[in-house]
């Protein structure tokens, strides 16, 4: 899996889910450790959904984690709590907009 299948995979989830619920502002960076750290960014921003192959440089937090692990994440077979306390997950940031993030990815599976 590439990047660039994540990356079409979530925007694909994305397209038919609502964000307009959600209030604030959202920067994540996620940073693929099996694919040579290759980053991609989710951002929420006046109630849409970003998802794009870029670095993110203003980004209240990164996610390091393998390709596997993420999309296990966002499938649901994976609790994000638990990749965090064993090691498959890897927050740099705001940990509760980490947090925020996990708890959309329920709208993806």
């Amino acid at each position: 899996m590439t990047i660039q299948d994540i990356v079409n995979d979530l925007k694909k989830r994305a397209a038919p889910l609502d964000f307009g619920d959600y209030n604030g502002f959202l920067a994540i960076q996620v940073s693929l450790s099996d694919l040579d750290h290759e980053p991609f960014y989710v951002e929420i921003k006046d109630g849409k959904l970003s998802v794009e192959p870029y670095e993110y440089h203003d980004r209240q937090a990164n996610l390091i984690v393998s390709s596997g692990n993420f999309m296990k994440m966002v499938n649901q077979k994976l609790d994000p709590m638990l990749a965090f306390t064993t090691g498959k997950l890897k927050v740099e940031g705001d940990l509760g907009k980490a947090a925020e993030l996990a708890e959309l990815l329920k709208k993806f599976a």
